[in-house]
């Protein structure tokens, strides 16, 4: 154990050696939209290897669209650069085949949970020679979570421009007395827990589960509701919670065609689970809660600004009457 602890602090004492051309690698939202923001500001040249949602994010903000083969990609980079999933496996790949032909290969982890659960895949561990973290909460997480990697903490470039954007939506002047508009962002769990774990219920509900289940107590959250919108997750059909949403009569909105900063700025309130969406809010200023069905056993993002949507609901069922937000 002495070992170990001295071999971590000699380790994180090295310099991991990021040069370009830069091997850029994605497929889960969040890490695109991290990894695009810190290219956008700080490279020049890249070489691009995404699949899933990052496509349409890096050709949306860095207009994108001709992509190299990983071993075509790794072979000409002098470093990679990628994203983490919880799902893919593009990224766990990436980094071995990295680390095979003696390139570094460093991670940006774009989140605060499942840290660990990120490098392995079939029972088998690829760590990248650095993780870079994008704020101080994530730092302290990755040195008690990771304590073999090198870690380094980089500004998260898409936390300073979106914010930027949410500033830039010009919103319109509300009417006296008006009411609260409410964001909802969706998160799948379904296909992730049954791919990992076997058991689509892994986290103790499914993400229809959820949304009924916020749907069925949005009481709480104020006595004149204007407006509930519905963002769905990149990875989600235009249909999904139609079902869901055909139980309840309330001023629903699912699957406009806008942005995200429009649709905060746009917004009282953010809810959601644990989705980079409501950490995007809170430094937008917006009041957010985190709303998880009974039982449910996702692990809550550690901002402590985050509030507990079902501590209302508790208290309204205490009570006999809604507890409203304050």
């Amino acid at each position: 154990m002495v070992f170990l602890k001295i071999w971590c602090i000699l380790r994180n004492l090295l310099s991991i050696e990021v040069s370009e051309p830069l091997a850029i690698v994605a497929h889960d939202a969040g890490g695109a939209e991290v990894l695009s923001s810190y290219v956008a500001r700080h490279c020049s040249s890249c070489m691009f290897v995404l699949e899933g949602p990052a496509l349409d994010i890096f050709e949306r903000k860095l207009g994108v669209n001709t992509l190299t083969p990983l071993e075509e990609a790794v072979d000409k980079c002098n470093s990679l650069l990628c994203g983490t999933s919880f799902k893919s496996a593009l990224e766990w790949r990436a980094i071995a085949a990295a680390q095979a032909a003696d390139k570094p290969a460093v991670a940006f982890l774009d989140h605060w949970v499942n840290y660990r659960e990120r490098f392995t895949r079939f029972g088998r561990w690829h760590w990248p020679d650095e993780v870079w973290v994008g704020d101080e909460i994530a730092a302290r997480i990755a040195r008690q979570d990771l304590p073999e990697l090198k870690q380094k903490l980089v500004p998260n470039a898409y936390f300073m421009d979106i914010r930027d954007e949410i500033n830039a939506v010009i919103v319109p002047p509300r009417a006296s007395g008006g009411g609260l508009n409410i964001l909802y962002v969706c998160e799948p769990l379904r296909e992730g827990a049954l791919a990992r774990y076997g058991d689509e219920r892994y986290w103790g509900y499914t993400e229809e589960e959820a949304l009924a289940y916020f749907l069925s107590n949005v009481a709480v959250l104020g006595d004149n509701i204007a407006r509930i919108t519905i963002r769905l997750h990149p990875t989600e059909n235009q249909n999904k919670y139609d079902c869901v949403l055909s139980h309840f009569d309330l001023p629903l909105v699912c699957g406009e065609q806008k942005t995200l900063p429009e649709q905060i700025a746009l917004s009282d309130v953010v809810v959601g689970r644990s989705t980079m969406a409501m950490v995007v809010s809170l430094l937008s200023g917006r009041r957010v809660f985190s709303c998880i069905p009974p039982g449910g056993k996702t692990p809550r993002l550690p901002q402590v600004e985050i509030e507990n949507m079902s501590d209302l609901i508790r208290a309204s069922k205490t009570d006999g009457r809604p507890k409203r937000c304050q």
